[in-house]
């Protein structure tokens, strides 16, 4: 028999439950969002789409959080929800749904995985500097992202290039502001749970068909039963169940983490892309999407679990 003192190994950090599951919703789920978006086109125009998603999506939040005995956001926490809705939704989703009426689904999924490097580099500000790790990681995925864009379907349409680069850069100033607050200092107080959840859905949803209306918008009435369908997947599952995990794993554990849903979304919008809504992707931009991940994943390796 050995004498040999047997040390206690490190306890390895497991994740909550809620926190999985807020993963998977923003990993799985809202990969298959972009195709969906892609189908509701036929009958609801870009930013007529994205307002009745997130006001709807917003109704049903709210009136469950004010059964729940949440309190009515205030005034200041009403001004938060209005910058980050129109940040997040009105930039975010309404530039990438337009994206999409002329770049293949796949394509504006594979594009957005540039969203983690550009956070890195818009954290410098607050004070938090990249690592060498980070800072390879971003250099490769802007590398993809040039890539991708030299490929044919970005290649044909500048207006979608425009639209989803516009996307992300409004997407990545929300979640910078919701995380360190306003470029002055001041910091956005958002109503907790859901209902600041559901208060943001609606003021962005508001937004949204206000540019609808001014961009003369007309939804095909009665809609085409696919599009319906994939309308009401994207209320329930893009809006009420993927971006308010989003927005708790922005809370609770920080941009990295948050931010890691970069890793399966191109796969899988690309994947759905091709083998259910007849996309092509050529080999380079293939190729373009593996170096944009394999950037991902060098930068978030490379971030402090202290963030």
């Amino acid at each position: 028999m050995s004498n040999t003192l047997a040390l206690p190994s490190p306890a390895v950090p497991r994740l909550p439950p809620v926190i999985l599951a807020c993963l998977f919703a923003t990993w799985v789920i809202w990969g298959s969002t972009y195709l969906a978006i892609k189908w509701a086109l036929v009958s609801f125009p870009p930013f007529f789409q994205m307002g009745t998603r997130f006001i709807a999506a917003g109704l049903v939040l709210g009136l469950w959080a004010a059964w729940r005995g949440a309190a009515w956001p205030t005034r200041e926490q009403w001004f938060s929800a209005s910058v980050l809705g129109a940040l997040m939704l009105g930039g975010g989703y309404g530039a990438t749904a337009l994206a999409e009426t002329s770049v293949s689904s796949g394509l504006v999924v594979a594009f957005i995985a540039v969203v983690p490097a550009l956070v890195a580099l818009g954290q410098w500000p607050y004070g938090i500097r990249p690592s060498r790790r980070e800072w390879s990681g971003i250099v490769l995925g802007l590398a993809g992202v040039l890539m991708l864009t030299r490929g044919q379907g970005f290649a044909a349409s500048w207006s979608g290039l425009a639209a989803i680069a516009f996307a992300c850069i409004t997407w990545c100033a929300g979640s910078l502001w919701a995380l360190h607050g306003l470029p002055g200092g001041r910091r956005l107080d958002l109503a907790p749970g859901a209902a600041g959840y559901a208060s943001e859905m609606l003021v962005g949803g508001l937004m949204l068909l206000a540019v609808s209306w001014l961009a003369g918008e007309q939804p095909q009435m009665p809609p085409d039963a696919r599009s319906l369908a994939c309308w009401i997947y994207l209320v329930v599952a893009g809006s009420l169940i993927g971006f308010s995990a989003y927005m708790v794993l922005l809370q609770r554990t920080g941009a990295a983490l948050a931010s890691s849903y970069t890793f399966v979304n191109p796969v899988i919008g690309l994947v759905l892309g091709v083998a259910i809504g007849g996309e092509v992707v050529s080999t380079l931009e293939w190729a373009a999407a593996g170096v944009v991940l394999a950037g991902v994943v060098l930068l978030l390796s490379g971030t402090p679990r202290s963030r």
